[in-house]
């Protein structure tokens, strides 16, 4: 796949036990971390006033390692997005770049924290969050290496297997979790 697409869905689930098993006997244990993502936007182009949100500036401590990212999310025509461009790299010193974005007039709208397990299975990574003031999330990211992928067919599939393990009731969002922490009353979940 293209490092520069992120193919991804991000879905609650009624019981993550029948998940959390298949896991444990199935995918390889990548990781267990602690994530505090801060999110920016910029004074010349208010990233959280576009509806729906198309853009993400973040700067993510990750067990003490920093990184900063960008995303553009590319809706659909019902307004429903099935992946994303991302450019991400690790950052030397996270306070000096907070202070060249403030100079900048990137104001930091909210703050995301979570504990995240990763494992891997075939062409998936799959995540387990537990994110501070919202709840357990399931989020699957693709990683295969095919280049030609549809990926509404791969997300598709991500809710195929999350419906095959028989976790209950799935509820996908679309808008990730600095901006259900930000418009809670915006949020439309939608049942899978």
């Amino acid at each position: 796949m293209n490092n520069n697409i992120e193919i991804e869905i991000q879905v609650n689930i009624e019981n993550s036990k029948p998940l959390l098993e298949f896991l444990e006997k199935n995918a390889i244990f990548q990781k267990e971390s602690h994530q505090i993502d801060e999110y920016f936007s910029p004074a010349h182009r208010n990233f959280i006033e576009v509806r729906p949100i198309e853009e993400w500036l973040r700067l993510r401590n990750s067990n003490g390692k920093d990184s900063i990212n960008y995303k553009k999310w590319h809706f659909d025509e019902i307004g429903k997005s099935h992946f994303c461009d991302e450019y991400e790299t690790k950052v030397e010193d996270l306070s000096q770049l907070r202070k060249i974005l403030e100079i900048l007039d990137f104001k930091s709208v909210v703050k995301v924290d979570k504990i995240r397990k990763v494992w891997t299975y075939g062409d998936y990574e799959i995540a387990m969050d537990s994110v501070r003031g919202l709840g357990d999330f399931v989020e699957i990211e693709y990683i295969g290496k095919d280049n030609q992928v549809n990926p509404k067919k791969i997300t598709d599939e991500m809710i195929k297997f999350i419906k095959d393990i028989d976790c209950g009731k799935i509820t996908r969002n679309y808008v990730g979790y600095p901006f259900q922490l930000l418009f809670p009353e915006e949020v439309k979940l939608e049942e899978q």
